[in-house]
């Protein structure tokens, strides 16, 4: 196996270098302005087809030289404009002069302002290098939501991953709490399999801990979402799931001051209000928002309040040198409405079975980023961040046939369980992206260095009062679990993109964790011997992606990663006396393997075809065991394996496509076959295996098709929504338990009809009608958070927003 690596890293340094003959290369010289003339400098300049880049000088001006002969197109990018792309012809041995002019950022909205031909929200792709990261290879998606009718307001998640072939989203925390998606097969709980980030800024509350997401912005405040799928693996972080990145909106750079509002009305009594103030003054750049958003939610006993509040201060000290601040905060308080069984889910799926449990993150995100372009060539960014705070709950935890009532004695309700995890995970993230050139061969370097240092302490199984508000005092100042986990990890990376030809490139890529996690702390009812102290995470991560270019507009991509998922805190806490840990528990480990085309046709065809396989070993579960006395516990380890195959399609048609009128319609469809190649499960007392069996929570089909008709400034979008049936536990029980806790979920299909109206330059008016038709469904039973059982998913519900942007 040290073969191996030691050989990835020379690849990674030096292909062998031959000729192959002369190739024609050309050159091109241009200059960028803005619409007064002024030139621009600090502009990126890349050729789309390659990476190679270029940036504007104090006089706006730019050269590209040993470009390969023929038809080319450019990209041009730079902080508070509009990107631009343009075709050039670039003849051998001659300079070809170019003139682009960058119109500042006007979001009209969250509508992107366009000239000429009108937009229809197709998914676009990123460049083969995106500021200090390599996609070159990578199946990615990049979603405007500007230019989607997509119900922003409660962050419908079927909406906005709508043309994201295999998206698998669900709702469990009511009216746009938090965006709950995976992709392949994973769980899509708080988007835990994802490296979830802001503005380059890692959000997960502890990657080693508990890596959910509970920092959740408001998408008002979101320009676009980034997702590259699990071949991401290298760069970002280790996670199956690859990266999803929220861009927040930023500063209108024509001006010295703006200002965006943003209001919602809805069914169940949603109200939500953003605003955003902006600017740039000098060097300085800066952008703000504030928001605050409540519901009584669809459910009895669902009431839900949520606030957020955002600041980025930008200044250029030199033209290729960025300093930005941000500091971002989320939070919300949602009344758990209790889950159900079965028949009060048919009976009456508004219904509530807890009218005392809460639930409560807050989060704060500080972040420093350095942004130097060091040359035309070479760039370094370095991002030091943090994610504190809190997730609190105070709840009756038990299953749904479980009634939460008064003891008829004393008048009282039984005393709820408080449970509190405190966040403190510090990031550092220094990255370096150079392009080189080894004899013939064009190349591009991504690497660098990541440093954690996590402190997370958990403390649950507090006896809490018998009240119904949220009140997380304790009548017994003991804790059930008093635990810190602490972890530290350095992790190193490198990927390195190699033009064998123009339109050929290869990129290997490594990534090595080392790092360590201890648990300290008391589990009152556990021997401490009992309890795993020390989690090591030291292995290498290799991975290697390929991309032919057609042309400009279409390539084919392949790639294959490694990926793991370290050990979490809740897989080595045991539940109670009955339950042991394996004191050698090993992270999850595995997989991506992918390849596609995609591209586009003129305007009027898009599409991403790609067919994948994710494999997912030592995945954790329970056995039965007996010890020395006969007696039987339940042993959590490692007990088996699981993958995914699949297909995914993304196609959209645009027969008319005018100044005036535009017709589209789309699909994204996903077939997943996903099955246990080894394992066991405990049902009663004994082990049963479950090798062929079905992974939980994986449709085998999931499809999202629509139209979208845009006249002038009147544009909506009719979409449908398909999900098939699948288990709710790794056994594949069918038949639903007394409890709800298992048993199959559904399968089920959804209409919206979502419009929006442009009333001149300033104003916006969006109307949407979510699930058209009423469909009474649920998208899971979770196994543990909110609660095992049914969680019904909202009925039909009407949302209206107006916007003002001056």
């Amino acid at each position: 196996m040290k073969r191996i690596y030691l050989f990835w890293i020379g690849f990674l340094g030096l292909f062998p270098v031959t000729s192959h003959g002369q190739e024609a290369f050309g050159t091109v010289v241009g200059t960028v302005t803005n619409p007064q003339q002024a030139p621009l400098s600090g502009v990126t300049v890349q050729l789309v087809a390659m990476a190679m880049k270029g940036v504007t000088d104090g006089a706006g001006k730019f050269a590209l030289d040993k470009l390969p002969a023929g038809p080319q197109k450019l990209l041009f990018t730079h902080v508070g404009f509009q990107s631009a792309q343009v075709e050039v012809i670039i003849q051998a041995a001659r300079a070809t002069q170019v003139a682009i002019v960058l119109l500042p950022v006007d979001y009209q909205l969250g509508e992107v302002t366009v000239k000429g031909n009108r937009s229809t929200g197709e998914i676009t792709r990123l460049p083969p290098v995106h500021a200090a990261y390599l996609t070159t290879g990578k199946k990615n998606e990049v979603i405007t939501l500007g230019t989607t009718h997509a119900n922003v307001a409660e962050k419908t998640g079927r909406q906005i991953f709508a043309k994201i072939p295999g998206a698998f989203v669900y709702d469990m925390d009511g009216s746009g709490n938090q965006v709950n998606v995976a992709t392949r097969g994973l769980d899509p709980h708080r988007s835990w399999e994802y490296n979830v980030r802001q503005n380059g800024v890692m959000t997960n509350s502890d990657l080693y801990g508990y890596p959910a997401s509970h920092y959740s912005p408001p998408l008002e405040s979101v320009e676009k979402i980034e997702l590259i799928r699990g071949t991401a693996s290298l760069q970002y972080g280790a996670q199956f799931g690859g990266m999803l990145h929220y861009v927040t909106k930023g500063a209108d750079t024509s001006k010295a001051f703006s200002l965006e509002s943003i209001h919602s009305v809805g069914s169940y009594g949603l109200r939500s209000s953003y605003h955003a103030v902006g600017g740039k003054i000098g060097r300085l750049r800066y952008y703000a928002y504030y928001y605050q958003r409540g519901s009584e939610g669809y459910r009895d006993h669902s009431q839900s309040n949520a606030g957020a509040q955002f600041i980025q201060l930008a200044y250029q000290l030199k033209p290729a040198v960025l300093l930005k601040a941000e500091l971002g905060r989320s939070g919300y308080r949602y009344r758990l409405p209790g889950p159900l069984t079965d028949s009060m889910f048919h009976r009456n799926p508004r219904q509530s079975t807890r009218s005392r449990n809460h639930f409560s993150p807050d989060i704060y995100l500080p972040s420093l980023t350095l942004d130097w372009k060091l040359s035309a060539r070479t760039r370094l960014s370095w991002i030091t961040s943090a994610v504190l705070g809190t997730r609190k709950s105070v709840l009756l935890d038990a299953f749904a046939d479980v009634p939460d009532q008064m003891d008829p004695v004393t008048g009282e309700y039984k005393p709820r369980q408080v449970d509190i995890d405190r966040f403190n995970s510090y990031t550092s993230e220094l990255r370096l992206l150079s392009e080189y050139r080894v004899g013939p061969f064009r190349s591009t370097v991504a690497g660098g260095l990541q440093l954690l240092r996590n402190r997370l302490h958990r403390q649950q199984l507090g006896k809490g009062t018998t009240g119904s508000d949220f009140d997380l005092s304790l009548s017994d100042a003991h804790w059930g679990r008093d635990l810190w986990f602490n972890t530290r990890n350095l992790a190193l990376f490198v990927e390195n993109v190699v033009y064998l030809t123009p339109a050929l490139s290869l990129a290997p890529g490594l990534r090595f964790e080392y790092g360590e996690t201890h648990l300290t702390g008391v589990i009152r009812y556990y021997e401490p011997e009992n309890v795993p102290r020390r989690i090591r995470h030291r292995f290498p991560l290799l991975g290697m992606n390929l991309q032919y270019n057609f042309n400009a507009q279409n390539r084919f991509y392949a790639g294959w990663s490694q990926a793991y998922r370290p050990v979490l805190f809740k897989d080595v806490i045991p539940g109670s006396v009955l339950e042991r840990v394996d004191q050698n528990l090993r992270d999850a480990s595995g997989y991506n393997a992918e390849m596609g085309v995609s591209g586009h046709y003129q305007r009027s065809i898009h599409y991403d075809i790609s067919v994948f396989h994710l494999q997912y070993n030592h995945r954790l579960g329970n056995l039965v065991l007996t010890d020395s006395t006969s007696k039987a516990y339940v042993y959590k380890t490692n007990v088996g394996n699981s993958r995914t195959r699949g297909v995914e399609v993304y196609l959209e048609v645009i027969p008319v496509l005018t100044n005036r009128l535009a017709v589209s319609f789309f699909t994204a469809t996903a077939y997943l076959d996903a099955i246990y190649q080894k394992g066991s499960r405990v049902v009663g007392n004994e082990n049963y295996a479950i090798t062929g069996n079905r992974v939980e929570s994986v449709p085998r089909w999931m499809s999202r098709n629509g139209t979208t008709v845009r006249y002038r400034g009147w544009s909506a979008t009719l979409q449908y929504s398909y999900v098939g049936k699948t288990f709710s536990d790794a056994a594949n029980t069918v038949a639903p338990t007394p409890n709800g806790a298992k048993g199959l979920v559904p399968a089920y299909g959804i209409w919206d009809l979502n419009a929006t109206l442009l009333a001149g330059k300033h104003y916006q008016i969006r109307m949407g009608m979510n699930n058209l038709f009423n469909r009474q469904y649920f998208t899971k039973r979770p196994a543990f958070y909110p609660g095992p059982g049914i969680w019904p998913s909202d009925g039909r519900s009407m949302v209206v927003t107006v916007g003002i942007k001056l």
